[in-house]
């Protein structure tokens, strides 16, 4: 017998306007499961604008930070995080000037189990925190990557007053994200 089955997916707004919670539908049996990841028509319908030109993949262990990372003018990145094994708590930091929320953050736990997905639009700030032993995240990009344009922040910057997640571990920090600026001495 031929059937069709309509896959799908939840959009959920996040509290930041143009962020937004992706949730598939999966479809599970005795062999395993499988869902969609990306449709064009399902996300252009959702409000999700643009093509993605890049995916990038990174593994990190229990305790890595990640960010504050984005990228400047007009090679600035909307992005498209899941995490392929795992468990993270991702943050979008909006840096768009004109925004309401200018300066706001959201986090959410993203992780192979729960499989949501977060779309981040460009003029957002990028971190994610590995919650897990291990995790692999996935993400794709609207805009390439440009050394010319890349940015940051300092991750425990007090003007943003992000609030991290616990870990049993010190974070795990690499240089250049501790030499990101502070907000104090001059805005992005």
């Amino acid at each position: 017998m031929l059937y069709k089955r309509a896959m799908s997916f939840e959009f959920t707004p996040a509290p930041l306007a143009g962020v937004v919670l992706i949730q598939p539908r999966v479809r599970a049996d005795s062999r395993g499961f499988f869902f969609e990841t990306f449709k064009a028509s399902a996300f252009k319908a959702a409000g999700i604008p643009g093509r993605f030109v890049q995916e990038n993949q990174s593994f990190s262990t229990l305790g890595v930070l990640r960010g504050i990372h984005f990228q400047t003018g007009g090679r600035a990145q909307g992005k498209l995080v899941r995490v392929l094994s795992g468990v993270i708590w991702d943050l979008a930091v909006d840096l768009r000037p004109n925004s309401p929320t200018h300066y706001r953050w959201f986090g959410c736990e993203l992780s192979a189990q729960n499989r949501t997905m977060v779309y981040l639009p460009p003029g957002f700030g990028h971190a994610t925190l590995t919650l897990s032993d291990a995790a692999e995240v996935l993400y794709q990009c609207t805009a390439e990557y440009s050394p010319e344009h890349e940015a940051g922040l300092r991750w425990d910057d007090p003007v943003l007053g992000v609030q991290w997640p616990a870990v049993p571990v010190p974070y795990t920090v690499s240089g250049k994200d501790e030499a990101l600026p502070w907000l104090q001495g001059g805005r992005p």
